[in-house]
């Protein structure tokens, strides 16, 4: 289905055209859009599948900077707010306090709260893990990626520890991470890593995907463990700054969405050990406008399955299980912070690929809102749910109008 030399085929091709095609054009300088204010819905939209309008409704506002959500057995939703905030609605009414218990978050520019997940035994032990920026030092800053778990009780965590500190790095800049667990009940979680070769460095975790025991611990049978200069968390590395991860509920690989410089934004499929590229390949330019790499691919790395140019600004990533948009199960979510590398503007993306994992169709949805996308969760109920950014953002719920 993904043979190397199939997909090399598959992406050299039109990657060349559109080297060959926007070469010496540049892009055009940054804009933006001012962000209009959300209505209070609901709003119904065609879509392109077998005639199917969907209808789009607020479930809750008042959000700040949301990154993350999680669905709580209970039906309860848990909402991270970048600041360092984790919040939490019931029955579509937003909690005005704050759960309490969160470790000392470093919430700057882009750093800040991030990920939250339940334990798969979340029933019985009650753990909520979060991924956030941690402070290791002030002066010089040092920052690093971290994963925390605690006891939730009532409306405060307990027992809070690290189980995870990534490696660090100076000043304030931004590094995403998400965290899923698998049907074994390892964890895994993303690091970032946009400057420097830290991505390229195989005993750094940074720019990584890392595969853990529940305790933050190297899994066994991870594919460097024993090796030397290797870091034994390592589950893939080359990775910018990856902000979607979820398991397909098919297949079951792992796919994440990830974030280039300037364009070049990605869509993997993980696989264990393997290479995707950054900083040394990527389809995208640098701030300052040149390609980042001249060629699109070299010996052992691992391309995407898709790529945006211009770029998306991609955010959280989901699969679709449910019945209600049952000709939307074919295919994979991914939130947009922006339309055409225009500040100020957002969206929704639907990937459909065909039995044999190729591209055949691409959907952007949700244009009509202008709202930026952080992250799309199937919901258990059957029905799709997306949580907007900025001040004052919001979950909406997707289900057929019809």
């Amino acid at each position: 289905m993904r043979a190397q030399s199939v997909r090399r085929l598959f992406w050299v091709l039109p990657v060349v055209a559109i080297l060959l095609t926007f070469a010496g054009a540049g892009y055009a300088q940054r804009g933006g859009l001012p962000v209009a204010p959300l209505g209070d819905g609901p709003w119904e939209f065609p879509t392109a599948e077998q005639g199917m309008r969907i209808k789009v409704s607020v479930v809750t506002k008042g959000l700040s900077h949301p990154w993350d959500m999680a669905f709580m057995p209970n039906g309860d939703i848990l909402v991270t707010e970048r600041s360092g905030q984790l919040r939490i609605v019931r029955d579509g009414v937003l909690d005005p306090e704050p759960i309490s218990g969160l470790p000392t978050i470093h919430a700057v520019r882009l750093s800040g709260l991030m990920d939250v997940e339940l334990h798969p035994d979340f029933s019985n032990n009650q753990l909520v893990y979060l991924t956030y920026t941690k402070n290791l030092n002030q002066d010089p800053l040092e920052v690093a990626t971290t994963v925390a778990r605690g006891r939730l009780v009532g409306n405060r965590l307990e027992d809070v520890e690290d189980v995870l500190v990534a490696d660090t790095w100076a000043g304030n800049g931004g590094s995403g991470s998400r965290i899923v667990f698998d049907s074994d009940g390892f964890l895994y979680m993303s690091t970032g890593a946009s400057n420097g070769n830290a991505a390229q460095d195989p005993s750094n975790l940074r720019g990584k995907i890392l595969r853990l025991r529940d305790d933050g611990t190297a899994a066994p049978g991870n594919p460097f463990d024993g090796r030397d200069d290797y870091a034994p968390e390592v589950f893939s590395m080359g990775h910018r700054n990856s902000l979607g991860l979820a398991f397909h509920p098919t297949t079951g690989e792992l796919w994440n969405s990830e974030m280039g410089p300037n364009g070049g934004d990605e869509v993997n499929i993980i696989d264990p050990g393997a290479n995707y590229g950054w900083p040394d390949i990527s389809f995208g330019r640098t701030y300052e406008g040149p390609y980042v790499s001249t060629l699109p691919w070299r010996e052992g790395i691992t391309l995407p399955v898709s790529y945006f140019v211009p770029g998306i600004s991609p955010s959280g990533l989901s699969f679709y299980t449910g019945d209600n948009l049952e000709p939307w199960q074919s295919s994979v979510f991914v939130g947009g912070l922006r339309v055409g590398q225009i500040q100020g503007t957002g969206h929704m993306v639907r990937l459909y690929f065909d039995e044999n994992g190729n591209e055949r169709r691409r959907e952007t949805l949700l244009t009509q809102l202008n709202q930026r996308i952080r992250d799309i969760k199937d919901g258990p109920d059957g029905y799709l749910y997306v949580l907007t950014e900025e001040n004052d953002a919001a979950i909406l719920r997707i289900e057929r109008a019809d």
